[in-house]
Parts: C-alpha cells; structure tokens; sequence
C-alpha cells in the first residue's frame, strides 16, 4: 500500500510539471485562408493574433518568429487581469508594436483593472481600440477590409447593431470578438467573413480529451469562418494539458 501511494505521489508530481510545462510553451499557428469575396484589389493581409495574455510575459521567441510577417496585430482581449502590473502590460505592449499596428478588443477579464489607467495605458502606446464599432484598414479603396469589434459578451457589453453601423455594404467583414458565443448573435445580413476569438482557453486542462471547452480550432459556421484560439496564458493556475498555448499568424486572400 506504500508503495502504491508513493507511486501516486510521483505520476502526480510529473504531470503537475508536466501540466506546468506546457503552460509556458510558444506556439504560432499558421494558417491560410482564401475567400471568394475577399477584394480583388487588396494584397494578402497577414494578422498575427494573440488572445488572452493574462499574466504571462511575451516570449522574445514568438516576437522574433513573427518579425517582419506581419500586417497588423490583433490582440483578442485579455490582455491583463486583476493582479497584473501595468508595466508587466507596457512591456507586452511594446514588444506587439515592434511587429504593427496593434489593435485590441475588450475581455472579460480586462475590466479587472482600473479601466481609466488601463486605457490611458493603451492610448499612450498607440494601440487602436476598437469598442462596438468599426474601421477601414488603409489602401482598401471601394472594396475596403472592415475590421469590426464588439465588446464582451459575458458581461453585457457587446453591442452588434452599433459595431455593424457604417460598415460599407461592399466590404470584406473581419469580426473580433472575444468571446466566440458572440457568433450566435450574428445574422446573414451582417455578412462576416472571419471572426476571431479567445476566452476558452481550449478547456485549459483536458482529460482523456475532454474539457469544460471545446479545444481551439478554425471551423466555418453558417458560412462564416471562425477561428477560437486556445489562448497564450492560462487563467486561476498556470498550468495546461492537452490544450497548449497558441498565437496565430493568419494570412487571408482571395481565391
């Protein structure tokens, strides 16, 4: 019987490490995706995406693997959460704006801060908020790219009417939404062609395979592309299994 605890002992102390491992792991997902609808005049848009960043610090590796890729970057919300410095948040910040244009949508967990310094924080380093509105990325001419956000949903404040108010009818429409249940909401007359999304963090620690979430993926629904990603950090403890820690550096084009 003593033995059989102590071996309990250490399959449990090898997974905690294990589990705490694959917390801290740098991923970057590729991915390609041709749209029949995307603008015959626009080049290939390349996005690097990163969601739910939480407490963790930005990996000089996955800073360098994107260098010079990227168009713009895309960051889900969740940027920080209650507890977090905000010049561990400037550090991030800065390390993004090295890559683009940064961009940034509300999560949940981000109105855990002080939501005056926060903002003040995030305008001061350039970063473009988008909050239940819209934007025309630069060069799109008559067929422009809309970047579209809407705040979160979990807590009531998304707002989808007002965030689709203006778009151009002929547009190439990118929802970001941190939260990927804001994709029920949509209807055929909004006309996205990809909406981007975190907050599930994958399940964060699956069992044989299942989770408390489905694990990130790029799936089409009701003919709109959506990608939920598994998110970089963690959320309550810093530890995952079988659903790792991912970026994603998504080039869209025509057909």
């Amino acid at each position: 019987m003593i033995e059989l605890i102590g071996l309990i002992m250490v399959i449990g102390f090898l997974l905690l490490i294990y589990m705490l491992r694959e917390a801290f792991l740098n991923n970057i997902k590729y991915e390609e995706i041709c749209f029949e609808d995307y603008p015959e005049a626009a080049g290939p848009l390349t996005i690097f995406f990163i969601s739910d960043i939480h407490r963790r610090k930005i990996s000089d590796r996955i800073i360098s693997g994107i260098d010079g890729k990227a168009d713009i970057v895309v960051i889900g919300g969740d940027l920080t959460e209650k507890g977090v410095s905000f010049k561990r948040v400037e550090e991030n910040i800065l390390k993004l704006k090295g890559l683009g244009p940064v961009y940034f949508i509300w999560g949940n967990n981000d109105y855990e801060v002080e939501e005056r310094t926060f903002r003040n924080l995030l305008e001061s380093n350039g970063v473009i908020l988008i909050e239940n509105t819209s934007l025309l990325l630069e060069g799109s001419g008559s067929h422009p790219v809309a970047l579209i956000g809407v705040e979160d949903l979990s807590l009531g404040r998304d707002d989808i009417e007002k965030a689709f108010d203006g778009v151009p009818e002929k547009s190439f429409r990118i929802l970001l939404a941190h939260n990927p249940d804001t994709i029920k909401k949509l209807r055929k007359e909004h006309k996205v062609s990809l909406m981007l999304s975190g907050h599930t963090h994958g399940g964060q620690i699956r069992i044989l395979g299942f989770g408390m979430y489905q694990k990130g993926n790029l799936s089409i629904i009701a003919g709109t592309f959506v990608l939920v990603s598994n998110g970089y950090g963690t959320t309550a403890l810093p530890l995952r299994l079988g659903a790792p820690p991912e970026t994603h550096l998504i080039t869209i084009k025509g057909t």
